[in-house]
């Protein structure tokens, strides 16, 4: 598996959530910006654990990211958080990055991998980020795909 295609797939798939009215758009990278505008979602940490199976036939990617949300008033930014942190609904950035998952039998990210899962979210705290303070957490995401390609 490659990397920087799936870190890039994944931003896309982040990109599809619907946010409450009167909130920006989120903006999605697939890397580590130098500056966000919020609502912003990126991938950041990469952990790989190669040759799950035998031959090269299975990799893990565990990438961890950010979500950070603007703190213009602590409580209003808290709830667009966790409505993109809930397990469903319309904000849901689980929701929206599995759907990326496919159909049964189809590849995941587009056919960057087999398959990928939304494992848990962790350190909901604020979060400095170029200077900027931000509400934000972690979401950890587990990417299965084929060693060799």
């Amino acid at each position: 598996m490659q990397i920087a295609p799936i870190r890039e797939a994944i931003a896309e798939a982040a990109s599809a959530v619907v946010l409450p009215a009167g909130v920006p758009k989120l903006t999605c990278t697939g890397y580590v910006p130098d500056s966000i505008t919020e609502p912003h979602f990126f991938t950041g940490e990469v952990e790989v654990e190669f040759d799950k199976a035998m031959g090269r036939k299975l990799d893990q990617i565990e990438i961890t990211c950010r979500v950070l949300v603007g703190r213009a008033d602590d409580r209003s930014s808290q709830k667009v958080l966790d409505a993109l942190l809930s397990g469903s609904g319309p904000a849901s950035l689980k929701v929206a990055i599995e759907a990326a998952r496919g159909a049964p039998g189809e590849a995941a990210l587009g056919g960057l991998a087999h398959d990928l899962h939304v494992m848990r979210i962790q350190g909901y705290r604020w979060y400095e980020h170029a200077g900027s303070t931000y509400v934000g957490a972690e979401v950890v995401i587990k990417v299965i795909g084929d060693g060799s390609a």
